[in-house]
């Protein structure tokens, strides 16, 4: 099995913090990156000790930089520092040396040059047992391509010699990666990968700040790894990535999220890559669709939590046999609203005050899907069932929420719950249509991974949201029949509505669920009649939509006095109202789609202004 790597700059912290979060995620090596070993207060033999033991091997000791082709006396100086560099190595323990491509101003072309170089570098390197690998930097002064690399390292011709290949440095420049299939094997050391969204920066700025990891960009990664095998490497594959955002955040979950994103990868390549094949992943379980939202509240906002649903058209319709916990339905929305005091939801709330604390998705098979969940490191959840209680497999998502898988065939809410008798002809929600989870926007990336590994689920084109108060980003992913959506949302600005919910709820969490309905007018006016209040729309909104669309003026009057929002994509039409803020931390919008997509990205920004208009300022205090 292929040995997983990771290399140290990918995370934020301390060196020795670093080793252990890499250790604990599961991976096999390490690349120690100089600048952490230079700035860390202890010395190599003792980073030694601490990866034998944790465990991990040092695949390599990088960057050792402007190398090759210099001229007299930095060339000699150049030798005299590999020196240097190697005595290191041998402290720390591993054979392999990274050098990446020239970017002095001072350095000299030519590819014999820089073979020579090479060429007399293995030889010193040989009397050690050491080896030299070379990388093409995308911005290297005269060598900023694998096929130039390669090129030195063939006519360099000294087995102590070989490549880096890097998925970034081949991939961001575009350049075709057939060609890597035509060098040996044992001439390639190492494979470095990294992912990246598509950017219009120059590749410095871009390889510095947005690497991500494979399944997070917009990279061919697969198509290099094809490349790769066709060599007949075998050696490790590392992760290298530059990411502000991974710097910021905890190398815990970085770590995690590094290994997830190689072993799906692994999972991908398998069929043709045999050596992948020692540890199938279990496939993605087919979901369906949610099937039931959990709420967590205390006994006061329990009350006016369902008042809130009762006036939305739900109906009481089942009492937990032994706990404080309520089942309201409507068309296929199940939504339970649980005030207990113990257990997971009442520390759920205590911790976060109210909200969702646990979604439950509908899947084909919910073995699979907690196996798969399992293999990628998912957190399990287990608490006690009470006796002929229903036992549901969970894990652990967004905000320490859970996530729960429910059979489709074999789901019965009856197991847990006496029926209240209720009226459902009245009903005019259909479904759950998305739900939207606010996080600190250096987690979306990590949340994205985490769904679109365990589920099947695909990414949207992120985009961006003004918020009265900063720039909120906005990343929406959804299954094949469009019946599970949900909708990340992140922001850097500390004052912008998803920011404010997050430091007001002590964490990521959903901060709105979404209705779908057949007919918004009617559905909205039912809802009014049971003293339902909706989120006001200025008039400003809805003279620019009149002239944008000239809709007809019953149209019009309609929205301007229901206060729904409306955008168009080509023949497709979108409504959509909101609710107030429910204790000024969730809220719920219905919508009406006519073969229509998206999620009205063209209205959130009035909705994100209408919204803090009602809030309190951030200053205020809560009484």
């Amino acid at each position: 099995m292929t040995k997983r790597s990771i290399a140290t700059v990918s995370l934020s912290g301390a060196l020795d913090e670093k080793l252990r979060a890499i250790a604990a995620a599961g991976f096999d090596e390490v690349e120690i990156f100089e600048n952490d070993l230079l700035s860390f207060g202890a010395g190599p033999r003792d980073i030694a000790r601490l990866c034998g033991d944790l465990n991990l091997k040092i695949c390599a000791f990088q960057p050792f930089r402007d190398f090759e082709g210099m001229p007299e006396p930095q060339r000699a100086r150049n030798f005299a520092r590999a020196e240097r560099k190697f005595d290191l190595m041998q402290e720390l323990g591993t054979d392999l040396l990274l050098i990446c491509s020239n970017v002095s101003p001072a350095s000299l072309g030519g590819i014999d040059r820089a073979a020579d170089d090479f060429r007399e570098l293995g030889a010193h390197a040989a009397k050690r047992g050491l080896r030299v690998g070379y990388e093409a930097l995308a911005w290297g002064r005269h060598v900023n391509d694998y096929r130039d690399a390669w090129e030195i390292v063939r006519r360099a011709d000294h087995p102590a010699i070989g490549v880096i290949l890097d998925s970034f440095h081949a991939l961001a420049p575009g350049f075709p990666v057939r060609a890597m299939a035509s060098i040996p094997g044992d001439k390639i050391f190492l494979v470095q990968l990294a992912d990246a969204p598509k950017l219009e920066l120059d590749i410095l700025s871009w390889s510095r700040h947005f690497r991500s990891f494979p399944g997070q960009g917009d990279l061919p990664v697969g198509e290099f790894m094809q490349a790769i095998a066709a060599t007949g490497y075998a050696g490790p594959l590392s992760l290298e990535i530059f990411n502000d955002q991974f710097r910021a955040g905890s190398a815990a979950q970085t770590a995690v999220d590094g290994l997830r994103s190689l072993i799906l990868l692994e999972d991908q390549l398998a069929p043709d890559w045999p050596k992948f094949a020692a540890e199938p992943l279990a496939p993605k379980a087919k979901s369906g669709g949610t099937g039931f939202i959990e709420f967590a509240v205390n006994e006061t906002k329990a009350g006016d939590l369902a008042r809130l649903f009762s006036q939305l058209g739900f109906r009481k319709t089942g009492k937990h046999r032994s706990k404080a916990v309520e089942r309201w339905s409507q068309g296929k929305v199940e939504i339970v609203i649980n005030c207990e005091t113990d257990g997971f939801a009442h520390s759920h709330y205590v911790t976060h005050g109210p909200g969702v604390c646990a979604i439950a998705l509908d899947v084909d098979n919910a073995g699979l899907a907690m196996q798969r969940a399992e293999t990628l490191k998912a957190r399990t959840f287990y608490q006690p069932v009470g006796p002929g209680e229903l036992e549901i497999p969970a894990i652990h998502g967004v905000g320490g929420s859970l996530l729960y898988f429910l059979d489709q065939a074999g789901k019965n809410w009856n197991t847990d719950f006496e029926p209240v008798a209720s009226d459902a002809s009245t009903d005019a929600l259909l479904a759950v249509d998305h739900i939207a989870q606010s996080m600190p926007y250096d987690e979306m990336l990590s949340w994205l991974l985490f769904y679109t590994g365990i589920l099947d689920l695909k990414r949207l084109p992120q985009m961006e949201i003004a918020d009265p108060r900063g720039l909120v980003q906005s990343q929406a992913i959804i299954n094949a029949d469009q019946s599970l959506r949900f909708v990340l949302n992140g922001s850097s600005a500390n004052r912008t509505l998803p920011a404010r919910f997050i430091s007001e709820f002590f964490g990521s969490g959903v901060q709105h669920v979404a209705f779908s309905c057949r007919d918004i007018f009617a559905t909205v006016a039912e809802m009014r009649k049971r003293g339902a209040d909706f989120l006001d729309i200025p008039d400003n909104y809805y003279d620019d939509i009149e002239a944008k669309y000239d809709l007809a003026p019953e149209l019009m009057a309609q929205l301007r006095a229901n206060h729904i929002l409306y955008d168009r994509e080509g023949d497709g039409e979108f409504f959509q109202v909101y609710t107030h803020i429910f204790d000024e931390r969730f809220f719920f919008e219905i919508v009406e789609r006519r073969n229509y997509q998206g999620f009205g990205a063209a209205n959130a920004g009035i909705r994100l202004a209408a919204q803090a208009r009602e809030v309190r300022p951030a200053s205020m205090p809560r009484v």
